[in-house]
C-alpha cells in the first residue's frame, strides 16, 4: 500500500505542475523536471547511426511554432489524449522512480501506476497474479554470506582478502598446509609470479586457460582446493565475475588478494590451519510485466505493448554515460511507448469496434534481454494460436517535426502489412524495416510464428543517457503515432486473421569487432554455459551447419564458448571464408558441426 501511496502523490505532484499546449505558449516554459539524468547492450542495433540534434535555438524555435500550430488545430478528445501522455512520461520519467530498474523500487512505483491506469480505463487484469506477472531474472551468481576462509585462527574478507573464482564448485575443507607443499588430500598453492613474467609478452597468453590446466593437475595428485596468489608486480587481473557461466571446476579453485601473497612468499614453508567454506548461488532479481485485457467477445485478439523498464542508475553496465553516477529516466525509452500504450487502451476501451479482443502488455526486463516478453511468450496468459498479430512501441518520442519520419519495422512479417500501412493522407513518412527481429519486445512474439510491427521514432543522443528526459518529447507527434496505430486497428478489422511468413535476422553487436557471424540470434535469458540459440537465420552459416533452434553453443573453434561475450570474442577471430568446427549441446547429446564463414 505504501507504494500505491507513493504513485498517488508523485501523480497528484504533476497534474498540479503540468500546463496544457495553448496558444498562449507561456506553459512551453515551465516544465515541472529537474534536470536529472542513460554501453549499449549486446543485442542492439549496429547498422542505426546514432542522429545527432540540430542547433538547440533553431530546434526548439522550429518546436515552439509547430506546437502552436497543432495546438490550434487539437480536436477536444485529442487535447485529452495529448494532457494523458505528457502525464503518463511525466510521472514513468520522474527522478523518484530512479530509472525503472528491472527488481528495484522504481520499477515497483512503475508498475502499480500503470496498473492503477490499466484498471481505471476499464481493462480486465489478464496476469497471473491480478494485473502482474512475475518472473526471474538470473543475473549469474554470487558469493553467498555463508562462504569463510580462516587461516590460522584469521577470519578473512571476502573480495578484501580473497574471492572465489566464478566457475568454482562449492566445497568445504579443514586441512593444514604450507604454501610450499603439494600433499595428496590437502590444499594446494600456486604462486603465478613467475607464470605471468614467462608470459609477459605472448600474445596467445590465457591465463584462465593456465589456472584450468594447473586445476586439472591438481585434482588428479588429490589436492581439496586450489588457491592462488601472486606475489610479483605485474597485475594477473584477476577479479570476481559472476556473469562467467563455464562449467564448474571439480575443486574449490580460489584466489588471495596482494596482502596474503606477500604473506605468503615471505615464508612458505609455514604450516598453516586452514578452514574453508566457499558457496555461490544463483543472484535472483525479480521483474514484473503487467498484462490487462479487454474482452469483445471476438475470435482473435490484438497484442499491443511496450516496455517499461529502465537503466535505473546504470548499474547493468548498460549506460552510454560516462561521468558520475546518474539517474536514468527513461523518458523516450520507453516511458514514451508506455505512454502510448496506455492512452490506447483507453481509446480502444472506449471504441465501439469490437472485431477484436486485445491485451495490453506492459514488458519489464527488456534492458537486460527481452526478459519479460521471452517469459511471456513462453506462459501465455491467454491463447497465441487466437492472436492475430502483435504492435511493439518502444522510443517513440523523438518524433522530428522537419522530417516527419518514423519507422515501422515488421513490416514482412504479414504479406497484408505493405497495403495495410499505407493512407491516402499520411500524417509522416513511413520508413520501413521488413525483419521481424530487433532489439526489443516484438522479436519475443515473431519467435512464436506470430506477425508483428515495430514503431520507432529513432535513435538520438540522449540515447541511454541520463539527458534522456521528460521535456525532449515530441508529445504531439506521439499523438499522431497513437492516432495513426487506432487507425491501422480499424483497417486490419476488415481483414481476416493475418498470414504469418518469416523474415531476414537481425544481427546483435557488441563493442567487439568481428567481420562474421554465424546468423544465430541468442536466448539472452538463458542463465546456462554456453550460447542457447533461440533462432537460426535462413541460409546462413548454423543453418548450413546444421543447427537448430534450442541448442547449446560450447565451442567455437578452439575457443570456450560460455556466454554470450565469449561468443563474440569467438566470432572476432575469424574471418569471412574461414572455415572450423562448432560443439553444441542438443538435450544430452553432445554434437560437433563443420561451419564455414
Amino acid at each position: 500500500m505504501k507504494a500505491v501511496a507513493n504513485v498517488g502523490a508523485i501523480y497528484l505532484r504533476h497534474l498540479r505542475s503540468l500546463e496544457t499546449f495553448t496558444c498562449d505558449c507561456k506553459g512551453l516554459f515551465k516544465f515541472p523536471r529537474g534536470q536529472a539524468s542513460k554501453p549499449a547492450s549486446v543485442y542492439l542495433y549496429s547498422q542505426i547511426a546514432l542522429t545527432f540534434m540540430k542547433n538547440v535555438f533553431f530546434g526548439f524555435i522550429g518546436l515552439l511554432f509547430s506546437v502552436v500550430s497543432n495546438a490550434q488545430k487539437l480536436s477536444k478528445a485529442d487535447k485529452v489524449s495529448l494532457e494523458n501522455l505528457r502525464n503518463h512520461v511525466s510521472y514513468l520519467a520522474d527522478d523518484q522512480l530512479e530509472g525503472r530498474r528491472t527488481g528495484t523500487k522504481g520499477e515497483e512505483l512503475a508498475y502499480v501506476y500503470i496498473s492503477q491506469q490499466f484498471e481505471k480505463n476499464g481493462l480486465t487484469a489478464k496476469g497471473e497474479k491480478g494485473f502482474l506477472q512475475p518472473f526471474e531474472v538470473n543475473e549469474g551468481k554470487q558469493i553467498q554470506p555463508s562462504t569463510f576462509f580462516i587461516i590460522d585462527g584469521e577470519h578473512l574478507k571476502v573480495q578484501t582478502d580473497f574471492f572465489p573464482l566464478a566457475w568454482s564448485v562449492n566445497g568445504t575443507i579443514e586441512t593444514v598446509a604450507a604454501a610450499s607443499l603439494h600433499e595428496n588430500g590437502g590444499a594446494w598453492f600456486w604462486d603465478i609470479k613467475e607464470l605471468l613474467v614467462e608470459n609477459e609478452k605472448n600474445p596467445h597468453f590465457d591465463l584462465v586457460s593456465s589456472i584450468r590446466t594447473k586445476e586439472k593437475d591438481a585434482v588428479t595428485k588429490g589436492a581439496t582446493a586450489l588457491i592462488i596468489y601472486n606475489s610479483g608486480t605485474k597485475d594477473a587481473g584477476l577479479k570476481y565475475d559472476g556473469k562467467d557461466r563455464s562449467a564448474l571446476s571439480a575443486i574449490p579453485v580460489i584466489v588471495l588478494q596482494k596482502r596474503l601473497a606477500d604473506k605468503l612468499a615471505a615464508d612458505p614453508s609455514h604450516m598453516m590451519d586452514i578452514k574453508l567454506k566457499m558457496e555461490q548461488g544463483d543472484k535472483i532479481r525479480k521483474g514484473h510485466n503487467v498484462v490487462a485485457y479487454i474482452d469483445n467477445n471476438a475470435a482473435t485478439t490484438i497484442i499491443i505493448g511496450a516496455h517499461y523498464d529502465h537503466l535505473g542508475y546504470g548499474e547493468d553496465n548498460n549506460s552510454r554515460h560516462t561521468g558520475e553516477k546518474s539517474i536514468h529516466n527513461g523518458a523516450d525509452d520507453n516511458a514514451s511507448g508506455t505512454a502510448a500504450l496506455l492512452e490506447l487502451s483507453r481509446l480502444l476501451k472506449l471504441s465501439t469496434d469490437k472485431t477484436n479482443n486485445y491485451l495490453f502488455i506492459a514488458f519489464s526486463g527488456e534492458e537486460l534481454g527481452l526478459y519479460g516478453s521471452k517469459y511471456f511468450t513462453d506462459h501465455p496468459t491467454i491463447s497465441l494460436s487466437n492472436v492475430n498479430y502483435m504492435i511493439n512501441m518502444d522510443m517513440v518520442g523523438r518524433f522530428s517535426d522537419s522530417s516527419k519520419t518514423i519507422t515501422i519495422g515488421g513490416i514482412g512479417t504479414s504479406p497484408s502489412w505493405s497495403a495495410l500501412i499505407a493512407e491516402k493522407k499520411p500524417a509522416f513518412t513511413i520508413k520501413i524495416d521488413s525483419s521481424g527481429t530487433g532489439p526489443s519486445d516484438h522479436t519475443s512474439f515473431y519467435r512464436k510464428d506470430l506477425p508483428v510491427l515495430f514503431f520507432f521514432t529513432g535513435l538520438h543522443t540522449d540515447y541511454h543517457k541520463p539527458s534522456d528526459d521528460f521535456d525532449k518529447i515530441n508529445y504531439n507527434g506521439q499523438l499522431l503515432i497513437v492516432k495513426y496505430i487506432t487507425r491501422l486497428i480499424a483497417r486490419t478489422g476488415k481483414e481476416q486473421k493475418l498470414a504469418f511468413t518469416k523474415t531476414r535476422e537481425q544481427q546483435t553487436s557488441t563493442s567487439t569487432r568481428f567481420t562474421v557471424s554465424m546468423g544465430i540470434m541468442p536466448d539472452y535469458t538463458f542463465s546456462g554455459a554456453g550460447v542457447k540459440v533461440d533462432g537460426v537465420s535462413a541460409g546462413r552459416a548454423a543453418e548450413k551447419a546444421g543447427i537448430k533452434a534450442g541448442d547449446v553453443v560450447t565451442k567455437l573453434g578452439e575457443f570456450e564458448v560460455s556466454s554470450v561475450e565469449s561468443y563474440m570474442q569467438a566470432l572476432s577471430k575469424f574471418k569471412k571464408g574461414d572455415a572450423t568446427k562448432v560443439k553444441i549441446k542438443r538435450g544430452a547429446t553432445e554434437l560437433e558441426f563443420d561451419i564455414a564463414f
